[in-house]
């Protein structure tokens, strides 16, 4: 290949950021991103959603897909979103492992390893996250102790706070994408709709707040999102609970806990429509339904979606 088409050379592929629960595969792709996408919090699971989102560079256009955090499912929620991390894995080009540099090396990163290893991603990086909360030499040690899990083509520590080594990251992926298109135009940065978005922004606001009361039964439909002549949106969204207690809980006091609920997601509407927004919150009791395969595909969240 000559140095003009080497020069002209562009690179794209679709990189699976895969880890077990709150390794910080959503805060990794916020911060390549450079803007709030993937939701986070304290709640392990918090992801449920597959999430594509685009980092494009002036030779290379990277697909990053944030996905569910792989662990022992307890129901049928938790089966479909391991098949949905699982997926991903033969679809890459490019896998990278994220374990986070503050938790000890285990048996649920070596049952993840293994299915990294068995995928036929032709790229496979380890990724120490979260360096910001450790000193170097417990960096250092976590990657070789991941390095023992399977074959690594690559090894990097990033912190996503801190925005280090995020450069790196991008650098060392885009070096071995394959030659390719934009799969998605300039400017667009994920392919989720903004329903889907304001929903999550909605769940991550609850999480939050709820912390360890109910979390994991809850789930946010966005209803409906209507643009009013003034150029305000009207949004509304039901949040899905299992139990008739769970709703109490939901709503609080004299309604205050839906309320700041609602006040600190429309903080995050308003920057992702780039609008004022009103939002409107309802709390629906949908007994069981994350053992409900129907009702998890209403929510997009099985892993066929």
């Amino acid at each position: 290949m000559d140095k003009q088409a080497c020069a002209e050379r562009f690179t794209s592929g679709f990189v699976a950021l895969v880890g077990r629960p709150n390794a910080g595969k959503s805060t990794l792709l916020n911060a390549l991103v450079g803007r709030k996408l993937a939701i986070t919090s304290p709640v392990a699971q918090t992801t449920r959603h597959r999430m594509r989102a685009v980092v494009d560079t002036e030779r290379s256009q990277l697909v990053i897909i944030d996905t569910p955090g792989l662990h022992k499912p307890k129901d049928e929620l938790g089966k479909e979103l391991n098949r949905a991390a699982l997926g991903e894995l033969d679809d890459a080009d490019a896998i990278a492992m994220l374990i986070a540099a503050d938790s000890n090396v285990g048996r649920g990163d070596a049952w993840v390893a293994t299915h990294v290893q068995e995928s036929s991603a032709p790229y496979k990086l380890l990724v120490i996250t979260k360096a910001d909360l450790v000193d170097s030499k417990r960096a250092q040690d976590q990657l070789e102790a991941a390095r023992g899990l399977t074959h690594f083509d690559d090894a990097i520590v990033v912190s996503a706070k801190e925005s280090f080594n995020l450069n790196a990251f991008i650098s060392c992926v885009s070096a071995h994408m394959p030659e390719g298109p934009r799969w998605f135009p300039a400017g667009v940065t994920t392919d989720m709709s903004d329903e889907e978005l304001v929903a999550e922004f909605v769940r991550e606001k609850a999480f939050r707040n709820l912390r360890q009361e109910i979390p994991h039964s809850l789930a946010v439909r966005c209803d409906e999102i209507a643009w009013k002549g003034d150029g305000h949106a009207s949004i509304r969204a039901t949040i899905l609970v299992e139990r008739e207690g769970q709703k109490g809980i939901v709503i609080g006091r004299n309604a205050q806990m839906l309320k700041k609920i609602g006040t600190e997601a429309r903080r995050d509407i308003e920057r992702l429509l780039d609008a004022h927004a009103y939002l409107e919150l309802r709390v629906q009791v949908q007994p069981a339904w994350r053992r409900d395969k129907g009702e998890i595909r209403r929510l997009g969240l099985a892993a066929d979606e």
